[in-house]
């Protein structure tokens, strides 16, 4: 769309009131949303939606304003409300757009929009009947679908011109299962920037049955022992901890406002020297990459934490500017909607050189998480609290019996500084981020990893 229009004009218009730099961001996008609960399908919903935001950053404030109206005489019109909210010097320079840059993507086997509606309600369908035929005391079943094509074009009073596109889907099943009066949830999501290929064979049959043993397990699962104790979380585990204890903390804006636990610690050590943490968008396929951020900025592999020690946080442009860096493609937005801000994309601890058996093997009593539930952090002092979805007690160097209702505490810098071994094998977890009420799709990794001692809450 922004092919069509004097973009220049545009962005002139834009820093009529002043302002150190400014941006069109324009999207278009097609999605596929369907949900089955209590054995129907109780929500088809697809469609398109496009707009059009621009912004002025001015003395390191930013002013945004958004439409659905994608004409030049409404972009002008956009530009010059956006203009009258920023005061400062006049923006002297000339804008040479140069030639649009288009980002690869990923290839896509199935393109989504290729595929029939119904043979994806089918996908659905399929799905909840595995899980409502694994066993009598499967109670409730609940299973989504979502594919989504974004296309992007960006374009910058640096003469930089963008164009993005990606494709991505999700789906996932939750099912509660109950024996008398004690109630179970198990929950299996499997997505990426993929096609329909992702859901080949029997692969939606394979996450039901894997939500539904996992509630299964549980009814059956004592109640966790609480007390502060070893835990090995397993490469299957998902980054949830990652992404918790230490990622929210490493973005650039947090950091700078003095809300994260890692202000000013930049060449000092946060983690045991066995820890690596690395952001990186350019994975293929995974839910966070993409070809180049939200502002334009292409995606790459940022180490945060080099053996411990703290070596740089993640930047948008904004934040960028305020720190006198360059942005590391860590602005991303929800949609045209809203603002860019910085954000995580795929955020892991690397594989150190450990054989995954051989941790497990070295202690004798603890907890074995083999999969992490949700989890919340304080920025500012780093504590956090995680559920495990799924545990088992560790008991002399093997796994034992299942447990139930088992919590983590701690604090984030502390853990990481308890990290005493760190596997060669690598996991994969996916999620959608919240922030600032902006939620985006990332994913986040962990190999096998002991710690040597974390508070667990058991059940009540």
């Amino acid at each position: 769309m922004l092919d069509q229009i004097d973009i220049s004009r545009v962005l002139r218009k834009a820093l009529n009131g002043g302002g150190e730099f400014a941006d069109i961001y324009f999207e278009e996008g097609s999605a596929t949303a369907i949900a089955c609960e209590d054995g129907k399908i109780e929500k088809v919903i697809a469609g398109t939606d496009r707009g059009v935001g621009i912004r002025v950053i001015s003395d390191l404030r930013t002013a945004y304003a958004y439409t659905n109206e994608v004409t030049e005489s409404a972009l002008v019109a956009l530009a010059e409300t956006v203009s009258r909210a920023v005061k400062g010097n006049s923006f002297g320079s000339a804008i040479d757009m140069r030639p649009k840059r288009v980002g690869s993507g990923f290839p896509i086997t199935m393109p989504p929009a290729q595929v029939p509606l119904l043979d994806k309600v089918a996908l659905v369908n399929r799905a909840n009947l595995a899980a409502r035929g694994a066993d009598p005391r499967i109670r409730q079943v609940m299973v989504v679908y979502r594919d989504s094509k974004v296309t992007t074009q960006i374009a910058n009073s640096a003469g930089e011109f963008i164009e993005n596109s990606r494709t991505g889907m999700v789906f996932m099943a939750q099912v509660v299962a109950g024996e008398g009066e004690l109630i179970q949830t198990g929950y299996e999501p499997i997505g990426g920037f993929r096609g329909l290929e992702l859901l080949d064979g029997n692969a939606v049959e394979q996450i039901a049955l894997t939500a539904c043993r996992r509630a299964l397990l549980m009814l059956t699962a004592r109640k966790a022992p609480g007390g502060m104790m070893p835990v090995v979380f397993s490469s299957e585990a998902g980054g949830t901890m990652v992404h918790e204890a230490i990622g929210h903390g490493l973005e650039a804006d947090l950091a700078q406002s003095g809300v994260s636990v890692y202000s000013g610690k930049l060449g000092m050590q946060v983690a045991s020297p066995l820890v690596t943490v690395i952001d990186d968008s350019t994975i293929p396929h995974a839910r966070g990459s993409f070809s180049f951020d939200d502002e334009g900025t292409p995606a790459q592999r940022t180490v945060l934490v080099e053996n411990g020690i703290l070596k740089g946080y993640m930047y948008d442009r904004l934040s960028a500017m305020k720190d006198g860096c360059r942005s590391t493609g860590n602005g991303r937005r929800e949609s045209y909607h809203a603002k860019p801000i910085v954000r995580m994309t795929n955020t892991l601890i690397a594989p150190g050189s450990t054989p995954p058996e051989s941790i497990l093997k070295g202690v004798q009593r603890g907890l074995f998480v083999k999969k992490m539930g949700g989890g919340q952090v304080n920025t500012v002092n780093g504590d956090f609290v995680f559920e495990v979805s799924e545990g088992y007690l560790i008991e002399n160097g093997a796994i034992g019996e299942p447990v139930r209702g088992a919590t983590l505490t701690g604090n984030g810098p502390e853990i990481l500084q308890r990290v005493e071994k760190v596997g060669s094998d690598l996991g994969f977890g996916i999620g959608t981020c919240g922030k600032d009420g902006q939620g985006v799709p990332v994913s986040d990794a962990q190999p096998t990893l002991l710690i040597s001692a974390i508070t667990v809450g058991g059940a009540a």
